[in-house]
């Protein structure tokens, strides 16, 4: 196959991070000062070859390794050289030599990304057009975009650039006089600073309050959650700074499998809301907010956030392997039309299980190099063809090949953007802190990332599941694991021993948690969809006025209007009764009476129990209740959604039962 065996280069260009950031904790070892002095500062090279680790390098202690003292980390090191193995027939690649940019330059690239490019530079316009976004930020969210903005103006100063650029505080502190309320019934959280307040504190975190007061959590504070609770109704920084405040500073706990304590997410009245189940225009918005509150979260807890920015490389635009997700996917969907997982991806699983997960070292016994290269070559020629005999693949050679897949990936599988975000999850002080991040950070994965991710997730945990006979717990799995999601090629750091180490221990413990609380990372947190609420709400209200405007000036009288908008709005269902719409079932649409015990699964119950002909055929499962309109896009509904209090969230809201889109 051509990628393992011509001479052909990967052309890379990528930025990288400055020289502070590329030593840890003082002089590393000398015996790895050969494979570090090749690669020189602002180079890096895609499949560059693994030193082998013969024993555990020195270190201090920190918190990533106090989990791993009573670990063994030889699966970690045995994967290493096992990778290293497989590389070693490999031609050195061509490497492009960037300039490192500036402070600037990639917060500049953060605020487009959150949606706020139009506050600086060339783009800028007028404020006002992200005003509605503004001001549904909490206080750190707030500050978080203020010190980005800063850097940004400051920078473009230098430059001597003659742009525009507003005084964030003067931005928020328009939003003083909006007190309406949000369909929740509480403040919009207007922004604004307070320059007497918090003296001697950095001013860019601590001078921003909400509306006419500080901050306040929206649970009681006499009613504070269990350690093992996950608070998805109040911003994780803000949980954070109160945490800071308070006398008693919860330990972080070891990180092997008996002492992770059993997260849970408390039960919501109006349903939790998963990845999946928001229309994309939601969730952009859902995307924009994570990125805030995850620098946010970071910034308080002094974590430097190293976002990347994406690489540039030449990749093949055909095959199995060293292919863009993306483009895979788009062979893949010409072929299974709604593919969401590459279907090499898929079948490699499949025939992992097929031959049973209960086989001893799975996925930490690799198959033979020289088999694996030719596996890949015929993978390559017959796949698509549909002519490869899979019955040749033995289970081992069949776990080594979608490791193999993974790590080839010429953008890293936890992206370029956000690996080195992923890896400073360890440095969180708590784990309730680090679940929070990989939450954060799970939403901000581009879909076929995410898509992936979850699908070799599920897949670790039923390798897990039946680790009594094949002895691969979850700490053996994630060990075995790290190294191919975490060892990006595009990436290249200088090391040393002891920094290895940090790392290797660091990322297994990551992987760790990704795959025991898999369950909890697919969920949006409440917090975040209330301030979508918030915003749609603003801009329909920016909308209306534009409307009435409009039918102003086209002489139509403007109580008529309202009056018709008005009677639209409760159309003929009486107070207390849904209208349920069905449009793809016989029964069209029920008008249901709302009981405080309603729940979204009741409703279909009713649906699909009068249901003949065609649809006594669908189950549940197939076919969901989504809340539309009102102050959101689409939510498809948690089948525990109490209906009475979703109502009162989202009167206008239309309520459809459908199935999900593929």
């Amino acid at each position: 196959m051509s990628w393992l065996s011509s001479s052909q280069g990967v052309v890379l260009t990528a930025y990288h991070p400055s020289g502070k950031d590329q030593a840890v904790g003082g002089p590393g070892g000398k015996g790895r000062e050969e494979a570090t002095s090749s690669r020189k500062y602002g180079q890096c090279t895609m499949n560059q070859e693994i030193t082998k680790v013969t024993e555990k390098p020195p270190f201090d202690r920190s918190g990533s390794q106090d989990s791993l003292d009573e670990l063994s980390m030889e699966d970690y090191w045995t994967e290493v050289e096992n990778i290293k193995k497989s590389s070693e027939n490999r031609q050195d690649q061509e490497v492009v030599v960037v300039n490192e940019p500036d402070e600037g330059e990639l917060e500049e690239e953060w605020l487009k990304e959150a949606g706020l490019s139009n506050l600086f530079g060339e783009s800028a316009g007028d404020p006002q057009e992200s005003m509605v976004f503004l001001s549904t930020l909490t206080r750190t969210q707030a500050a978080a975009v203020q010190k980005r903005v800063e850097t940004v103006s400051q920078t473009l100063r230098k430059k001597n650039k003659q742009y525009q650029i507003p005084d964030v505080r003067d931005i928020f502190a328009q939003q003083r006089e909006s007190k309406e309320k949000a369909p929740d019934g509480t403040d919009l959280q207007s922004v604004r600073t307070d320059e007497n307040k918090h003296q001697g504190k950095d001013d860019q975190a601590s001078s921003l309050v909400v509306g006419e007061k500080e901050l306040t959590p929206l649970v009681p504070e006499e009613a504070p959650a269990s350690e093992t609770d996950i608070n998805l109704e109040v911003s994780f920084a803000e949980q954070a700074v109160n945490q800071e405040n308070s006398k008693e500073k919860p330990q972080k706990s070891k990180g092997n499998d008996a002492s992770l304590p059993n997260f849970r997410l408390p039960k919501d009245k109006t349903g939790t809301t998963r990845i999946g189940d928001l229309a994309p225009q939601d969730m952009k918005k859902v995307c924009r907010l994570a990125l805030i509150e995850l620098t946010a979260l970071y910034d308080v807890l002094g974590v430097e956030l190293k976002q990347q920015k994406a690489v540039k490389i030449k990749t093949k635009d055909s095959g199995l392997f060293c292919i863009p997700l993306t483009v895979l996917l788009e062979h893949d969907q010409r072929k299974v039309p709604g593919t969401r997982i590459p279907l090499i991806f898929q079948k490699l699983i499949a025939r992992i299980e097929e031959g049973g997960l209960e086989t001893e070292g799975l996925l930490r016994i690799p198959g033979a190099a020289t088999r694996i290269r030719n596996l890949c070559q015929e993978l390559e020629a017959k796949f698509y063809e549909g002519t490869f005999n899979w019955e040749s693949v033995k289970q081992h050679d069949a776990a080594s090949l979608l490791k193999l897949f993974i790590r080839e990936l010429p953008q890293p599988l936890l992206s370029v953007e956000y690996l080195r975000a992923f890896q400073a999850v360890q440095d969180l002080p708590t784990r309730k802190q680090q679940l929070q991040a990989l939450n954060l950070l799970v939403i901000l994965l581009p879909d076929a990332n995410r898509d992936t991710l979850k699908a070799l997730l599920e897949f670790l945990q039923r390798v897990i599941d039946n680790r009594e006979k094949n002895k691969m717990t979850t700490m053996n799995v994630a060990m075995v694991m790290a190294p191919n999601l975490f060892m990006c090629h595009a990436l290249g750091l200088k090391s040393n021993e002891q920094r290895e180490f940090i790392m290797a221990a660091g990322t297994a413990n990551i992987m760790h948690l990704l795959i025991k609380y898999q369950q909890l990372l697919w969920t949006i947190p409440k917090f975040i969809v209330n301030q979508v609420r918030k915003q749609n709400t603003e801009n329909h209200k920016k909308d209306k006025k534009a409307m009435k405007k409009l039918l102003k000036k086209m002489a139509y009288d403007r109580e008529k209007y309202e009056k018709q908008d008005k009677n639209t709005n409760d159309a003929d269902v009486p107070q207390g009764v849904i209208r349920v719409q069905a449009p793809h079932l016989s029964k069209v649409s029920m008008a249901i009476q709302l009981t405080e015990e309603l729940k979204a699964s009741d409703v279909l119950a009713r649906f699909l129990s009068q249901e003949s002909g065609i649809a006594q055929t669908l189950k549940k499962g197939e076919v969901f209740l989504y809340e539309i309109g009102g102050n959101i896009g689409e939510r498809c509904l948690d089948d525990d959604a109490y209906m009475k209090d979703l109502f009162q969230l989202n009167p206008s809201a239309e309520w459809v039962i459908k199935s999900k889109p593929s």
